[in-house]
């Protein structure tokens, strides 16, 4: 089969399919090595950027989709999708954040990281597709572990949570809190130049000041010279 015909067979099944393929479901339609299928989608991927397209194929995990592209979005939009979108609060985006760092972690691993109850975060990302069940953990209990889905790496544009920056380095001070070195090297190189020279030893007063007085104490003591004569 040719390498234009396999191109269409993907842009096709893409397009139909409307989720992520896996390269396990291409490779049972083409009848084609894993490493082929993913030199022809590197290779379509590459001619969508160099053609004026409205789409792309974007690669999540080990499957494919396509997609419109992200900048076309405010035109799409208003013309097809009236959803609500949604609405994470600093809390739900927290204990996202905590779940994509520490995959199949327990719903009291959250709580203890963040020092309330998890609850209703949960519940919520799991009503919104972003996290899923794991599997229970062989711990006392059973508890429940929990891990980010595909539409998680969707919508924040990450192909795998390798992608994920890396977290600032961290410890422990006296007190129990959190210190991150990494906001305290910053600190100290946007100390303003006050707090730069604080602890220092003061410069010394001019000494215009100094020769004034003097000049004064000689003056006086002259005028008694002259009295007294």
């Amino acid at each position: 089969m040719e390498i234009s015909q396999l191109k269409s067979i993907i842009e096709a099944i893409l397009f139909a399919a409307g989720r992520p393929v896996s390269e396990k479901e291409l490779i049972l339609s083409l009848e084609i090595s894993e490493e082929d299928i993913q030199t022809i989608i590197a290779n379509m991927q590459e001619e969508y950027k160099q053609t004026a397209r409205g789409i792309e194929i974007i690669k999540i995990n080990q499957s494919y989709q396509l997609c419109t592209k992200k900048e076309l979005h405010d035109f799409i939009f208003p013309v097809l999708d009236k959803r609500n979108k949604p609405n994470l609060s600093n809390a739900a985006l927290e204990t996202l954040a905590i779940v994509a760092y520490h995959p199949k972690i327990t719903r009291p691993e959250i709580e203890a990281i963040r020092g309330v109850s998890a609850d209703a975060c949960v519940y919520k990302l799991l009503e919104y597709g972003l996290i899923e069940e794991a599997g229970k953990i062989d711990l006392p209990g059973k508890p429940m572990s929990y891990r980010t889905t595909d539409d998680f790496l969707r919508m924040f544009g990450y192909r795998s949570l390798e992608e994920l920056p890396d977290l600032p380095k961290y410890r422990m001070d006296e007190n129990q809190q959190i210190v991150i070195d990494e906001l305290v090297e910053q600190e100290e190189i946007v100390k303003t130049p006050m707090e730069a020279n604080k602890g220092k030893p003061e410069a010394p007063m001019p000494e215009r000041e100094d020769r004034r007085e003097k000049e004064k104490e000689k003056e006086t003591k002259r005028g008694g010279k002259d009295n007294e004569s």
